[in-house]
């Protein structure tokens, strides 16, 4: 038998994040749905503390987590056994994503598709519509509710269109710092992987500002209807992901500059360039069945 066959297989101790992260995903779905309350019925109440608490224990949980897995792999624990899980890891963790969005998209295109047309009274529905909202225009998107409610819907034009090319611009740069890695180029690396970062946080800053507009000018909330709902799901689960994004690309940073991975050794930065890439997806996706469409 080859020493191949006899590789060893790193299994790490038993660690306490899993359970930690697990606490703080638990708290940031309940301050958030009890902060989304708050804010709509104009209640006072924990939400926003429950989520700031929930969102600082996750960001305790990836650094500790991440050092961790940083300083079993700069011991040499890792084999290429190892390195094969942690891909497979990656990819179905990156499909579960696209699930959870497909999921969001499903919702989207099934009020634009199937429930729009039929309160317009489409396929013979005309009865159920006059009783369920008369007077109903069958038009996407939505900008009055049945209370009366009205809002304006939001264009592609502007902001949405801005970060829509930061974001494929970052793409490029994020692909040039793993070329710049694969070429043992560590000033290619730091200047486009820096560049990436910087792309990431003027479009969280960017779509801060156009959450303000919506709310503040436009009427747009979260209580706008099903439009407003879609809107705001689709969108702020994206900024959500871009943050988490941003905050790996970060940890790469730094893992550059005290002088981690080589050419030929960089799973974790090339997993997190996959994480940003799929991100970018996405989004163009709902530039297009969001803004445009």
């Amino acid at each position: 038998m080859s020493e191949q066959e006899y590789e060893k297989y790193y299994v790490p101790d038993q660690s306490p994040w899993p359970f930690v992260g697990a606490v703080a995903l638990f708290l940031i779905a309940v301050g958030a749905g009890n902060f989304v309350v708050e804010v709509t019925k104009d209640k006072e109440g924990y939400g926003g503390v429950t989520l700031g608490v929930g969102v600082l224990i996750l960001l305790v949980m990836l650094f500790g987590w991440f050092k961790n897995q940083i300083d079993e792999s700069m011991s040499g624990l890792y084999s290429k056994q190892l390195d094969r899980s942690y891909r497979q890891g990656m990819s179905w963790f990156i499909f579960s994503e696209v699930m959870f969005f497909a999921a969001f998209f499903g919702a989207l295109f099934y009020a634009r598709v199937f429930s729009v047309p039929w309160l317009g009274g489409a396929s013979n529905n005309a009865m159920t519509a006059e009783v369920l909202w008369p007077s109903f225009e069958a038009i996407w998107p939505l900008v009055k509710t049945p209370g009366g409610t009205e809002t304006q819907a939001m264009g592609a034009a502007g902001l949405p269109l801005y970060n829509t090319i930061i974001l494929l611009i970052s793409s490029v740069t994020c692909h040039f710092a793993h070329v710049g890695l694969e070429q043992n180029n560590r000033k290619k690396l730091t200047l486009f992987l820096g560049a990436t970062i910087l792309l990431g946080i003027v479009f969280l800053t960017l779509q801060v500002e156009e959450y303000i507009h919506a709310y503040t000018e436009m009427g747009l909330t979260l209580d706008a209807g099903v439009y407003g709902n879609t809107f705001f799901m689709l969108t702020g689960f994206h900024g959500m992901h871009v943050t988490l994004g941003t905050l790996m690309l970060i940890i790469m940073f730094l893992r550059v500059l005290s002088g981690h991975f080589t050419s030929k050794n960089h799973f974790a930065f090339q997993a997190t360039s996959w994480y940003w890439h799929f991100v970018d997806v996405v989004w163009v996706c709902l530039f297009v069945f969001v803004y445009l469409i």
